[in-house]
């Protein structure tokens, strides 16, 4: 008896980078920090492009009025996951679909109103949170720790930056 061997899925993922260029992003070896990581991550799971894997790159390359047709062209492409590299991009990308998995890198995702709580983030919004009012003590915590001694800590921060909430 024959067995039919049905092919391997082939997932398809959708990038998008807020400011790096799209050359930055393609190839075997991206010169772009976060794309390199990413894929050599997939990699080490077992997805290679033009494997198993297809990544559709996009760039907005710093340009935030591209990001919502960036997005909807990604999930025209019915892709399976859309990893949005900043907080711009994941707001767009929130607004457009409800049903694609997002995968986000964001400073404040509860405060930008992407996610309910870092707990229970509810809907199709997940990643991680960079810098959010939650995790703060913890940090002041470890660096008294590493620190010995230490009696004052001072904060920096851009209180005009998209999600950030002066205290």
């Amino acid at each position: 008896m024959w067995m039919v061997r049905q092919p391997a899925k082939v997932h398809r993922v959708g990038y998008i980078a807020s400011t790096a260029p799209v050359s930055d992003l393609v190839g075997a070896n991206p010169n772009d920090p976060v794309a390199r990581v990413f894929v050599q991550g997939l990699r080490e799971l077992g997805y290679v492009e033009g494997k198993n894997l297809v990544v559709e790159w996009r760039a907005a390359e710093g340009r935030s009025e591209r990001m919502p047709e960036l997005v909807a062209k990604l999930v025209g492409l019915k892709v399976d996951v859309l990893l949005a590299g900043g907080s711009p991009v994941a707001l767009a990308a929130k607004k457009t679909t409800g049903t694609i998995p997002i995968v986000i890198v964001a400073s404040d995702p509860v405060g930008l109103g992407l996610v309910a709580s870092l707990r229970r983030p509810g809907g199709n919004v997940t990643g991680l949170s960079v810098f959010n009012e939650e995790i703060s003590g913890k940090r002041v915590q470890l660096i008294k720790e590493l620190v010995p001694g230490l009696s004052r800590v001072a904060a920096l921060g851009n209180s005009i930056a998209r999600g950030a909430r002066p205290e």
